[in-house]
């Protein structure tokens, strides 16, 4: 292989972190074995890929045990920048530290480098994370006893959630977010949320630079040109799921010979793009096909009322028929626990009823009728 991946820093931190990060969702798919997954950890980190991805309800937690047992090998966790990610999905600090718990004995370590709220991308997430007892106290309290180094959040659905959790003032490190050729058109991250971090000094970790695979059925950009876009991007690392060692060495080899695009490159990549960019082929942000049971039944939307989040995301689409289809530190702000929300965004009240009720009728469905971690990763 050719050199090391490339490096970058992690935020305003004296820190440097891999810019290809290992995606946890994909090491526990049907058609990735274990012997395989272990591979591919392993492969990537002597290559320089050291940055690991996870999240608790990835594949019913069997994404952080195999991740976890791959690490445990030859100590390789002192190496790694590891990841996983909060799904207490009722935003509750104290199922938040639940999870952390059982995060930290799959991933068979005492503590993270990065731990990060899953998958916010409801309405009135924003509202349950900041409100009294919720997420964002687990964050803080997680750090405070040293079981997590950084805290951030993800999402996928639509910038405004993502504006919301940046306004309150909450000193997080990172923040997970889609960045692709399409994303640069439609409903933008790129445009609309990567500046305010850069502003506020926060991370930026990349997701999605393949659409979830759609971006192949849309336009004639290879693997390879979608990889340097966004890692064109000024981002710490970009996620990226492996589930073969094909596709692994693919990626790392785009990521070991990593030369940013040219300003002509850009252009060209941008106008292929363009006319496919409607929200058809970003289907984690127009539809709720990529969300967790236990997400869709926190916030009422799971099993016969899931038509009602449909339509909400449909109503959110562009008119087009196809898309209607388919700090930190030294800032203190948000609303529990003395953070001084910005005025008009964010504030509510959490609906424990609602959610604990939505999680239960979740947890009773078949192990194998639950859509964990939807989808995509983040």
């Amino acid at each position: 292989m050719a050199g090391s991946v490339l490096t970058r820093q992690f935020g305003t931190y004296d820190e440097q972190v891999s810019l290809l990060c290992v995606g946890g969702a994909h090491l526990a798919l049907p058609r990735c074995s274990e012997e395989t997954a272990i591979r591919i950890v392993h492969e990537c980190m002597d290559a320089g890929a050291t940055f690991m991805d996870n999240a608790w309800e990835y594949n019913d937690g069997e994404s952080e045990r195999r991740m976890g047992k791959a690490l445990a090998m030859d100590g390789r966790r002192k190496d790694a920048f590891l990841m996983t990610k909060d799904c207490a999905h009722d935003r509750k600090a104290n199922h938040s530290m639940w999870k952390l718990e059982d995060s930290l004995r799959r991933l068979q370590t005492d503590y993270l480098d990065l731990w990060q709220i899953h998958e916010v991308v409801w309405e009135d997430d924003v509202d349950w994370i900041f409100a009294p007892g919720g997420s964002a106290e687990a964050l803080l309290k997680a750090k405070e006893k040293g079981l997590v180094r950084y805290i951030g959040f993800t999402g996928h659905k639509d910038p405004n959630i993502h504006r919301r959790m940046l306004s309150y003032g909450f000193p997080f490190d990172a923040v997970q977010m889609p960045l692709n050729v399409l994303d640069a058109h439609y409903r933008s991250f790129e445009h609309e949320i990567l500046p305010i971090c850069q502003e506020q000094g926060i991370a930026v970790i990349g997701m999605k630079s393949f659409a979830s695979g759609d971006i192949f059925d849309a336009t004639n950009i290879t693997p390879q040109e979608a990889l340097r876009y966004s890692m064109s991007l000024p981002v710490a690392t970009l996620v990226s799921g492996m589930d073969s060692l094909e596709v692994m060495r693919q990626n790392l080899a785009v990521a070991q010979d990593f030369q940013p695009l040219t300003d002509a490159e850009r252009a060209d990549i941008l106008e292929r793009s363009r006319p496919h960019a409607t929200g058809k082929y970003e289907r984690f942000k127009t539809t709720y096909d990529f969300e967790g049971n236990v997400g869709r039944a926190a916030h009422g939307a799971e099993r016969e009322g899931i038509a009602v989040a449909q339509a909400h995301a449909h109503r959110a689409a562009p008119e087009r028929g196809e898309a209607r289809r388919s700090r930190r530190g030294g800032r203190r702000g948000a609303v529990g626990f003395g953070f001084r929300a910005r005025r008009g965004n964010g504030e509510g009240v959490a609906r424990p009823g609602l959610v604990e009720r939505g999680v239960e009728r979740a947890l009773r469905l078949p192990a194998g009728d639950r859509r964990v971690g939807g989808r995509g990763i983040g």
